[in-house]
């Protein structure tokens, strides 16, 4: 039985929360602040984290790249879940590391779903651990990237959209099948955000940048 953890400051939305995953078959913890919770995480790590943005006693976005910084949890699933919806947000959450972003209100079956995409995401065996095209080298392990065997730093995002495309060698990839793979939510109408990923990710990787072309109206693909 996968567990979660729910780390939500507004009882009523937590207890929903809680009720409907027990429901569908998970064990759940809750947590009002981010206090409690970091200090439930250094003795036990879930399997998924629910995480709001606006905690009362610390910003969620800090509490998701100190996450993403442990290398215990660093490859931990997690939702964020907030009241803010513009664009900037949603690229500032995802960009630190979270695997997914729901918006307040939603339903409790959007709820359940991308947790379920999320796990079963997560179920489907290791991915490649040491890929090399051309003159990147990219260490799964360690999630370290080398061009021409100097290290070349990437953010989360950054890692996960080079992991895919040199997964994907030679094949187009739609900038749909992109942002499920990659952010694991549809962001129909904010095509934005892959775009500017994609700009910083040909910037650091130099002159390896130009092996990952643009199809016009399509998407992308490595060469």
């Amino acid at each position: 039985m996968a567990l979660i953890y729910i780390v939500e400051d507004d009882q009523n939305i937590r207890e929903i929360e809680s009720y409907a995953l027990k429901n569908s078959g998970y064990a759940t913890e809750e947590f009002s602040c981010a206090r409690d919770f970091q200090s439930r995480l250094a003795e036990r790590v879930p399997d998924l984290i629910l995480l709001d943005i606006m905690l009362p006693d610390k910003d969620g976005i800090e509490v998701l790249r100190k996450i993403r910084r442990n290398p215990d949890t660093k490859k931990l699933p997690v939702i964020m879940v907030t009241a803010k919806s513009t664009e900037i947000d949603k690229v500032k959450g995802l960009d630190s590391g979270a695997d997914d972003y729901i918006t307040k209100p939603f339903g409790i079956m959007e709820l359940i779903s991308r947790v379920k995409a999320i796990l079963r995401r997560l179920n489907q065996g290791e991915d490649e651990k040491f890929m090399t095209l051309h003159n990147i080298f990219l260490d799964g392990e360690k999630r370290m990237v080398y061009i021409s065997d100097e290290p070349c730093e990437l953010t989360y995002k950054e890692f996960e959209l080079l992991k895919l495309f040199m997964q994907n060698a030679g094949i187009v990839m739609t900038r749909e099948n992109i942002m499920e793979r990659v952010w694991g939510v549809d962001f129909e109408g904010e095509s934005r955000t892959l775009d500017m990923h994609i700009k910083t990710l040909r910037q650091k990787l130099g002159d390896a940048g130009k092996y990952i072309k643009t199809v016009r109206n399509v998407g992308y693909r490595i060469e």
